[in-house]
């Protein structure tokens, strides 16, 4: 007989299947039936199961991951309010701008216009996402911080990978990260895997903070593998996409993570690269526990368009 908790796993492992289901269709039809049937769930229990675990209805979590899609689009290229709002699910400009307008408080127009900072984190709103711009003079002084960082603690280089392998947990939020990373490596030292050179720990992100709320951003922690995976209750399979990437090379206190993403992010901004639609990556060489100064020596990869 399966047990409460195998039962609840295997719900996680169905709604982690819908969540890349709609990153890869977000400018589909994405109804219940069609969503339901991902996660092998008639309309009606999945619609339960998606709230128990999500904490939103299934329409609400498209909804607001289509405007974050947007804003991203927005922050990260130049494509037109149209092209935006058809890549990312909307039927018409007028419907996308108010569900962008009611989410953010700002239209699209004045989103781009106003967030001159490209980089940099988006405050808490005081509105229902309640976001604060940077003023242009404040946005003048964290761009040259950050060039200066980039500067003196990252070794960056343009790299094609292969298609990464992994061993994954996927998690929701920042709250309770550790935990997932203690599973992990529980099942690393089960499996004698944790301890072999080829093998890193790493982690990959589905959102971004600049657009998610921290409570809300999707992420995995993964060990590389040389050998397939196969799902279990606690474990499922993950590929980081081939391609090329941008590869900065940090020693970095954990303080410090923000940061260097959001300098790396100007730094492909400012010598003319695009991100691509892969996701954003670390990997880590050591642990930073070891370190005479507790820090990370860690690898962050952007997939940029080739």
């Amino acid at each position: 007989m399966i047990s409460e908790t195998e039962k609840q796993t295997d719900y996680k492992h169905r709604i982690h299947r819908v969540f890349r289901f709609i990153d890869q269709h977000i400018s589909a039809n994405l109804s219940l039936e069609t969503v339901s049937k991902e996660a092998y769930f008639s309309p009606y229990h999945f619609h339960r199961v998606f709230k128990y675990i999500t904490g939103e209805t299934l329409n609400t979590y498209i909804n607001r991951h289509r405007i974050e899609k947007s804003a991203l689009a927005l922050i990260h290229t130049n494509d037109s309010i149209t092209e935006i709002s058809l890549s990312c699910g909307f039927s018409s400009n007028s419907s996308f701008t108010r569900a962008f307008k009611k989410f953010y408080g700002a239209s699209p127009t004045v989103f781009r216009k106003e967030h001159p900072n490209k980089f940099s984190k988006i405050r808490q709103l005081e509105s229902k996402n309640g976001q604060d711009y940077p003023t242009y003079e404040n946005y003048i002084c964290i761009i040259d911080h950050l060039k200066k960082w980039i500067h003196m603690n990252a070794k960056i280089e343009i790299r094609k990978t292969n298609t990464i392998t992994a061993a994954a947990i996927n998690h929701v939020g920042v709250n309770g990260i550790e935990k997932a990373f203690e599973k992990l490596v529980k099942w690393g030292n089960a499996k004698g895997v944790l301890g072999q050179p080829e093998t890193k720990m790493g982690r990959v992100f589905y959102d971004s903070f600049k657009v998610t709320s921290p409570d809300k951003v999707r992420m995995s922690v993964f060990l590389t593998s040389n050998e397939p995976i196969e799902n279990t209750t606690d474990i499922d399979s993950l590929s980081l996409e081939k391609g090329t990437y941008i590869v900065g090379r940090f020693e970095i206190a954990p303080s410090e993570f923000e940061k260097s993403w959001t300098g790396l992010f100007i730094w492909m901004d400012e010598n003319g690269y695009k991100k691509a639609n892969a996701q954003p990556f670390e990997i880590y060489h050591n642990d930073f526990r070891t370190h005479p100064e507790n820090k990370f020596i860690v690898d962050l990869y952007i997939p940029i368009e080739a």
